[in-house]
């Protein structure tokens, strides 16, 4: 068994919250599944934490979420700087620990590039460096706010039951507060069945307002979606999707807010949703709602330097039958609108599609600025003919477009010069040393 030297140590407790500084010796942005990352930490005293939080309070060292947390009544929770959060397994193993900042409580999660704030899998924290994480080990995290939507005020979050979990309103100033150099693992929970679509994803943002703070936020193998936007007008900045089994950015409801530098990263070693046989796995997903409908408020968020890189090569899902293991770049649908500027898509049999009436890639993008590759076809739809052909690529390989080697699976993955959120920093991996 391969076994961690510990080459740096800072004290390691509940108070100081200070974690092991480890040296590095793997790839940057190499995601293990294995406890051996966590072992220090995997030692260290649980605090389990369960039901409502209505009283200002301070997470620090690890802390086991069993069942739903709800921070509500005026109440902020504040974690600090190099805490651990799991979940509490249920008594079939799923990690069904959920943290939940409603309309009326706020987060401070403010972590460090050196001392990121993680919430993972309980089998990464379990001392034991055979025990392998899969997606759904932890719930997930949900801030729910009263900013604008094109949906009822009392329209419950996906994945919850009850007025706690009501989201929307008229306040696009919401402010659920900060989370800033955090990391989301191994998450997602299905309350029905796979693809139920009453599910919790990594981090669902619905109703957050443009007073929150959203910025450098690492998602990784999550079970649903990385990231989901049900209305709102929260911006948020450095975001990295890595491995998502179904999109690694969705959009719904009447979401008006800017991203700004953020990445999807695929990891064909992952597991992938189908629908009828066929890859639902998307880079982005958006829709104005469900039905389609035109609505007074529509989902158009703006996007500014994006990258989206799928495999190197055009992959079948291990599933026999099931077709390439990947969708679309880029899906808009059912009505949604999309502004891009800056943007490089590449590894997806479709690079953009567009369809349903309504949709369309929005004329306020900067065209020239757009480069997009699919293994298919580049792009189709309304708004996608405004891409200078130059700019346009098919075929059996993806285009690196001036990347130094972006596929995770090729080795050696560097995405420069497009590494705007610093993402292949120490914030987006806990470095380690492994001899023999």
């Amino acid at each position: 068994m391969k076994k961690l030297t510990l080459i740096a140590a800072a004290a390691l407790s509940l108070t100081a919250c200070q974690h092991e500084s480890l040296a590095d010796s793997s790839s940057t942005f190499d995601m293990k599944s294995t406890s051996a990352e966590y072992i220090t930490a995997s030692s260290l005293p649980v605090t389990t934490v369960s039901g409502p939080i209505t009283t200002n309070t301070t997470w620090s060292g690890v802390i086991e979420i069993d069942g739903t947390v709800a921070v509500k009544d005026g109440a902020t929770l504040t974690i600090q700087p190099g805490t651990f959060i799991k979940a509490k397994p249920n008594a079939i193993g799923e990690g069904s620990g959920i943290l939940v900042i409603t309309k009326t409580g706020k987060i401070n999660a403010t972590g460090t590039e050196s001392q990121p704030i993680i919430f993972t899998s309980y089998k990464l924290l379990d001392g034991n460096e055979d025990t392998t994480a899969v997606p759904g080990d932890f719930g997930g995290v949900v801030l729910l706010g009263d900013a604008p939507t094109n949906v009822p005020t009392t329209t419950t979050v996906e994945g919850l039951t009850g007025s706690d979990y009501y989201f929307g309103g008229s306040n696009a100033a919401h402010n659920a507060g900060i989370m800033k150099y955090v990391r989301i693992e191994f998450a997602g929970y299905d309350f029905v069945g796979a693809n139920s679509g009453n599910e919790v994803n990594a981090l669902t943002l619905a109703g957050v307002g443009n007073g929150t703070t959203i910025d450098h936020i690492q998602v990784s193998y999550g079970q649903d979606d990385s990231f989901e936007f049900f209305g709102g007008t929260v911006n948020a900045t450095n975001l990295v999707s890595f491995a998502a089994e179904d999109d690694n950015f969705d959009f719904d409801n009447g979401y008006t807010g800017t991203i700004t530098c953020a990445l999807s990263l695929a990891d064909t070693n992952s597991s992938h949703t189908t629908s009828g046989g066929v890859s639902d796995t998307n880079g982005i997903e958006l829709d104005n709602n469900a039905s389609g409908s035109s609505t007074a408020l529509l989902t158009h968020p703006v996007i500014n330097n994006l990258t989206i890189v799928g495999p190197s090569t055009n992959v079948l899902s291990s599933v026999s039958g099931v077709g390439p293991a990947y969708e679309n770049g880029i899906h808009i649908r059912r009505n949604g609108r999309l502004t891009l500027n800056d943007a490089v898509i590449t590894g997806y049999p479709t690079g953009i599609r567009v369809e349903g009436t309504g949709s369309e890639l929005s004329s306020a993008s900067v065209y020239s600025s757009i480069k997009v590759h699919g293994f298919t076809t580049s792009v189709t739809g309304a708004g996608t003919s405004g891409i200078p052909a130059a700019n346009l690529l098919t075929g059996s390989s993806a285009a690196l477009f001036g990347m130094s080697q972006p596929f995770f699976n090729n080795g050696g993955w560097n995405v420069s010069p497009r590494n705007c959120g610093n993402f292949q920093g120490i914030w987006t991996k806990y470095d380690f040393s492994v001899i023999d």
